[in-house]
């Protein structure tokens, strides 16, 4: 075959495709645009026994509270983006997808976190998930985790809502730039006791001049001597006052900075601590034994700014001093074998604290 007559054909190949896939485009968008929406179906993707923190029947009301056209809507009209960001705009919903198939069904797949406990402590009501996001509790949700209640401060403001790493990061971030931001006070202060300094070297090397020093007599001269010398005291009282003012300002900003570092570091360990809460509250629920018997864990946060906790059993009418968060499967394991070897004993109503803070010791009272 000739080669004109070989890209001839070619061409009228690529025309042919190009047309028919232009045509069925058209065909579709006109489709599309005359078809509506028939039904819409929720799907729940991660409903377990634990309960749900919202129902189809919550993301119906809000489609329609927001105005959002869904059923008998044309397909072309219906804003999937928007129901997507209207459904993850609450903090328990770790992702949602919208999107319409050829019978003309509107789907809402919604993944909702799965959280670790729930704190109920010093104006807080949230959730949080095992990687450490925290949300706040929908209303009146009620899910079979473990609670923590009691004095206990969180490493993050009442009604947050994200990765407790991220604002625990931010935070940092924050405060270094504080940190950073006293340092450049220190520059003027420092600039200015060199120039200082200068002129007080300078003032230093003074001597009594002018060539009538010669002319003039002893007492004349040593007036002129002794007011040089007055005046130089002066200046020296001046030049120690204003360095000792100095030093004053540069203590007080290098400490207003260590409190900055101490922040940092506060913020550091309560983010550990509460990371240790996560550790401790996912190995009570791996072991069916404690997952039953621990009814609730009481946090509360000691004057030294670390994290303690008691457990209240089930079993009996004690309150179980467990203390900080260390050692923990150690601790479980002697109160296990205190339990068994002592209050089947004795008693389960004997005692009412059980305190387990000690190594190779159980305090009871």
């Amino acid at each position: 075959m000739p080669k004109y007559l070989r890209y001839t054909l070619l061409a009228s190949i690529w025309c042919a495709v190009i047309t028919y896939i232009v045509w069925m485009a058209g065909a579709a968008g006109a489709d599309r645009a005359a078809r509506k929406v028939e039904s819409l179906k929720i799907d729940l993707v991660d409903s377990t026994s634990q309960g749900q923190l919202l129902t189809s029947g919550e993301v119906r009301t809000r489609l329609k509270k927001e105005r959002i056209p869904t059923i008998g809507a044309p397909v072309d009209t219906i804003d999937l983006t928007a129901i997507e960001r209207l459904i993850a705009r609450n903090g328990f919903v770790e992702k949602a997808a919208a999107y319409i198939d050829r019978r003309g069904v509107l789907h809402i797949d919604i993944r909702q976190r799965k959280p670790m406990l729930r704190l109920l402590t010093d104006g807080e009501n949230a959730y949080a998930t095992s990687a450490g996001f925290v949300f706040a509790a929908p209303q009146a949700s009620s899910l079979y985790v473990p609670v923590v209640t009691g004095p206990y401060r969180p490493p993050f403001p009442t009604g947050y809502t994200g990765d407790i790493r991220a604002y625990t990061d931010a935070e940092r971030l924050r405060i270094e730039q504080e940190i950073d931001q006293l340092e450049a006070e220190k520059l003027p202060i420092h600039r200015a006791e060199r120039e200082d300094y200068r002129a007080y070297n300078e003032s230093r090397k003074r001597r009594v001049e002018g060539w009538w020093k010669y002319l003039e007599n002893d007492r004349d001269y040593e007036a002129r001597v002794e007011r040089l010398r007055a005046d130089k005291l002066q200046q020296q009282r001046a030049y120690r006052y204003r360095a000792r003012t100095r030093r004053q300002q540069l203590a007080q900003i290098a400490e207003q900075q260590e409190q900055k570092r101490h922040q940092q570091k506060k913020l550091e360990k309560s983010y550990e601590d509460f990371m240790k809460l996560l550790t401790f509250v996912k190995l009570v629920e791996r072991d069916a034994f404690w997952s039953a018997e621990v009814v609730q864990i009481i946090a509360r946060t000691t004057p030294s700014g670390a994290l303690e906790v008691d457990l209240i059993p089930r079993s009996g009418r004690h309150v179980i001093r467990f203390g900080r968060l260390e050692r923990t499967e150690e601790k479980l394991d002697k109160l296990l074998r205190f339990y068994r070897k002592g209050l089947s004993e004795i008693g389960w109503n004997v005692y009412r604290i059980i305190d387990i803070r000690y190594t190779d010791q159980v305090v009871c009272r």
